[in-house]
This record gives C-alpha cells, structure tokens and sequence, in this order.
C-alpha cells in the first residue's frame, strides 16, 4: 500500500496569517476568529505551566507555583488602549502593537522562584521570549513589582504552526497582594490619589519586599 506523505506545517506569525487590514469592530465574526486564536495560546500556556506545576509536586516535592489566573481583554479595552496609543484601528495594527490583549499571570510563594520559573518557559520546546522587564530586580517608582514577558506561544491551525502573543507576569503572593490593591486604589477609584496616598503605596512596596526577601531566607 503506497504511503502518502502529510503536508508540511507552515510557521507563520499571527497577523500574517491572519493578514486583516480592515477596520475593528467589535461585533463581528472576525473579531470573534482573532479571539478564539487567543484562547487556544492562553489554553496551550495553561496547560504547559499546569503541567510544571505538576512536575514539581510529585517529583520534588516542591509547589513551585502556587495558582495560575488567565484574562483576554475586552473588544472595547483594546479599542480604548490603541486610541490612547495612537495606533490604526485594523486588525493588523492590533494584532502587531498590542502585546497584552491574552495575559497570563503566574503566582508562586517565593522571591527566588520567579527567577525559576522564567527559565523553565524559556526551555519549553516551542516558546519563543520575545521581550521581558526585570520589575522584582528594578521595581517602579510605583513601587510595582513582577517579571513580565511578552511569550511566542505555538498552536496549530489549518496545518500551520500560528505564533501567539501572550503577555506574561511573574510574581509572588505577596507582590500580588500588594499590586491587586493598588490597581484597585489608583485604577478603580473615581477620585485622584493624592501624593501621601501614592507615597503609602511605595512604603508598602518595600514592606512587601523585605517580607519576601524574609521568606526566601528562611526557605533556604
């Protein structure tokens, strides 16, 4: 029996695939091809760094990350987000200029581990870093404090291997404690902070970090 050989896969980045230079608009199938492309990445990262997560417990015994949250923006938080930027409302220009519209953020329990897990992505097969900010080493003026990456994240549709943007933090609780509460303080309220406001924010900052520079001296 004559064997037939199978297509070869294409490796294409996203908005060539894609390659949609009409207008955005919210309510469209196209805006709903595009996102459901989001989540098969989001769903794919998931899964890899659930299974670390899983290779850490049961063959070292150690919980290397604590929780993994997952979030796409909505349609009109990307449109805001380009009209502030100043970008082309077109699927292309989103597609190109907006890095965060799937984000992952991972949560683990110690400073060190960050640093870890960084790695780690960076050796699983198929992930490309395409940009990182080093915010646990060089913290905000904020007081902010996380590791980001922008990750390449490989998935495979119409026979082709489609590069995906996702937007990437690392933290730890502590850090996301403190960042969940002034994202809530300066983001959600409808009054301006004012500079004592802000200057209690920073002084918390450094709290946080000393607790954690605490915990990772104590673990080791």
């Amino acid at each position: 029996m004559k064997k037939t050989k199978n297509k070869e896969i294409g490796i294409v980045e996203m908005q060539n695939f894609l390659s949609y230079n009409e207008k955005i608009e919210e309510k469209t199938n196209t805006f709903e091809k595009i996102m459901a492309i989001y989540e098969m990445a989001i769903n794919e990262l998931e899964t890899k760094i659930n299974n670390l997560k899983k290779e850490y417990q049961v063959f070292y015994n150690y919980d290397l990350v604590d929780h993994v949250n997952t979030r796409i923006k909505t349609p009109k938080s990307i449109i805001n987000k380009m009209n502030k930027k100043g970008y082309e409302l077109t699927y292309k220009e989103m597609i190109e200029n907006i890095n965060d519209i799937a984000g992952v953020r991972i949560v683990c329990q110690l400073k060190d581990d960050i640093f870890k897990i960084r790695n780690l992505l960076e050796k699983i097969p198929g992930l490309i870093i395409e940009k990182e900010k080093d915010y646990v080493t060089y913290p905000k003026e904020s007081g902010y404090s996380s590791y980001h990456l922008i990750l390449k994240v490989p998935i495979t549709l119409s026979n082709q291997i489609i590069y995906v943007k996702i937007e990437v933090q690392i933290r730890t609780l502590a850090m996301d404690f403190w960042a969940t509460i002034e994202h809530k303080v300066k983001y959600k309220s409808e009054q301006e902070i004012n500079k004592k406001v802000s200057k209690e924010l920073v002084n918390y900052a450094k709290i946080v970090n000393k607790l954690d520079n605490k915990m990772m001296l104590m673990n080791n």
